[in-house]
């Protein structure tokens, strides 16, 4: 057994020295890096520092409090060892689950380190937050940049100090320690050279066949979408058609997973005639498409096409997390214009206003999109797909980094197949000139809800926007938080009705009936302060989508025979989902 488990611990070295050497050939051909600061955090953090350091009393009571709770957690180990039963000085927040194997606590060994960790991680992150006279930005850039840095020193990030890691070396004679290490050099190799961590099993999805399988056609395209209509499923349907923009950082298919979770099964089921934009995945010959061009091109020509194919005069308008950012300039520039295409806008985890607009505000200062700009250039016009994702996962390391590295790496197993995380890792390249807009003119600048922002020859005011309005926001949602999307629901000047569901940016959006999961609040007052919407609202268990089914169908018009994509003015051109959603980034 020790035979086989040194000539396994050798393989699995030989393995990841080998593809670490690989990656590092790969990258001597490449341009030096543009930055070693890239997230600019040095900054920010030599002026925390520096007010640490103008006030000593405050660090001498830190560092004395630390003493303290380090002589309470020696103390407690020294009666433990002693056969008394005691109390954790220290415990892991609700939803931690890096110490849930039982080592943790039951081996003193591992529970010391557990507690240790513990004591100086929040000792840090707390001396970090308790800092005084320092612009909010800039701490709070440094207290998620250090709560990165702490979660990353984990005693469960390291083999030698990871009971389950260890446990599973032991039991397996080192082999799960070659496996780990083929799945380093697999996502090394997948990722060119960097590493792309691989967060489910990506061979056992194929978009058509097992993921975006609602029925339907793709009736037009232009350079940036295909226009899909899906195949109705009642005899009758609601007049006024819907057409949903979802982001184009991802593709569409989220709310068409599978058949017992899907969105667009669902709204076909409800009576409504289902337009979907499915956007392209760009590459360097569409670098200089601007948010104009979105708007116009997307919002305004799908929009038209629509009501051609349905011969109608108004459609009912969704925007989906960016896609209902675009949404809403394209309804203030019709405002501007006197255009009353749009009956209704619902807007799901969508923001207007960025003033709250959490952790992602913290990417978007100068510095930072400079250097953004300077790694489009060198990718050739766009955005590669994988720093979006980067950027996404760094807003939850502990759950979509850390936790696959240890599960992947150290424990050597597969990652199990999940549609989400399929969808999740099919992200999208982002075309310079649009990216560049909408982070300077939204994250940065806030233009849109102060009145600052003009686009195709108008100003934009929310407050001209008169039609009906709903509002999703998701209680636990990181990237659209509520407080964020409350404030734009205020800028619209017509009626707008507000719901608040559970859980976070995509689970809250897309959380079928018939699932029976989380709660969704409503309140039929908009008072000034969301808290005050809080404090009025009613829960309700279950999913919101029959709550806003109900106030689409009341703004959707009389009742029409079912309509047949194949049968309208515009020609079907191919089967949905099409074959925009089917160009990968990484091809």
């Amino acid at each position: 057994m020790v035979e086989t488990l040194s000539a396994n611990l050798a393989r699995a070295a030989v393995t990841a020295q080998g593809a670490i050497a690989e990656a590092a050939l790969r990258q001597a051909d490449r341009p030096a890096a543009l930055t070693p600061d890239p997230f600019h955090v040095a900054p920010a953090l030599n002026e925390v520092m520096t007010r640490l350091a103008a006030q000593p009393d405050r660090l001498m009571r830190a560092q004395a409090d630390l003493f303290s709770q380090y002589m309470d957690l020696w103390q407690s180990t020294a009666r433990r060892a002693a056969g008394e039963a005691v109390a954790p000085v220290v415990a892991p927040a609700a939803g931690d689950k890096r110490f849930n194997d039982p080592d943790w606590a039951s081996n003193p060994m591992f529970d010391l380190m557990k507690q240790s960790y513990l004591l100086s991680s929040n000792w840090l992150n707390g001396l970090i937050a308790e800092v005084e006279g320092v612009d909010p930005a800039t701490k709070r850039r440094v207290e998620f940049f250090t709560k990165m840095l702490t979660d990353a020193f984990s005693p469960s990030n390291f083999l030698i100090s990871n009971p389950a890691a260890l446990r599973e070396v032991v039991q397996t004679q080192g082999q799960s320690l070659v496996r780990g290490m083929e799945n380093f050099a697999a996502d090394l190799e997948r990722g060119g050279g960097q590493l792309a961590i691989s967060q489910t099993d990506l061979a056992k999805f194929k978009v058509g066949q097992n993921v975006a399988t609602a029925p339907g056609k793709v009736v037009y395209q232009n350079d940036i979408l295909q226009l899909l209509q899906f195949d109705p499923t009642t005899e009758t349907v609601c007049e006024i058609p819907l057409l949903i923009f979802p982001p184009w950082i991802n593709k569409f298919y989220i709310m068409d997973l599978r058949p017992e979770n899907s969105m667009i099964r669902w709204l076909t089921g409800q009576g409504f005639t289902v337009f979907v934009a499915s956007w392209v995945n760009p590459d360097q010959k569409l670098a200089a498409k601007t948010f104009e061009d979105y708007m116009l091109e997307g919002i305004y020509d799908a929009t038209q096409q629509v009501m051609t194919q349905c011969g109608v005069d108004r459609v009912n308008t969704v925007g989906y997390c960016i896609g209902g950012t675009l949404l809403s300039v394209a309804l203030a520039h019709m405002a501007a214009r006197g255009d009353k295409r749009i009956n209704s806008a619902t807007f799901f985890a969508a923001q207007q206003d960025f003033a709250e607009a959490g952790d992602l505000l913290l990417f978007t200062n100068e510095e930072w999109l400079q250097s953004i700009e300077q790694q489009m250039d060198q990718a050739g016009g766009f955005l590669p797909s994988q720093s979006m994702a980067d950027t996404f996962n760094a807003l939850r390391g502990n759950d979509l980094i850390w936790s696959f590295f240890v599960s992947n790496y150290l424990m050597g197993k597969e990652p199990r197949p999940f549609d989400l995380l399929f969808w999740n890792a099919d992200q999208t390249r982002m075309p310079k000139a649009l990216h560049l807009f909408y982070l300077r003119n939204f994250y940065k600048d806030n233009a849109l809800t102060t009145g600052k922002l003009s686009l195709g020859g108008e100003r934009l005011d929310l407050s001209k926007v008169k039609i009906p309005i709903y509002v999703q926001s998701s209680k636990d949602d990181h990237i659209a938080p509520y407080r964020s999307v409350y404030r734009g629901a205020k800028a619209f000047g017509g009626p707008v009705t507000f719901t608040m569901a559970g859980s976070g940016h995509i689970a809250g959006v897309i959380n079928h009936p018939d699932a029976k999961k989380y709660q969704h609040w409503t309140n039929e007052s908009l008072p000034g302060d969301v808290n005050a919407w809080i404090a009025g609202a009613q829960e309700h268990p279950g999913s919101w989508w029959p709550h806003w089914a109900a106030w689409l169908k009341a703004r959707s018009g009389d009742q029409v025979p079912a309509r047949d994509p194949t049968k309208g003015p515009l020609k079907a051109l191919e089967n949905a989902p099409g074959s925009f959603v089917l160009v990968r980034s990484d091809d």
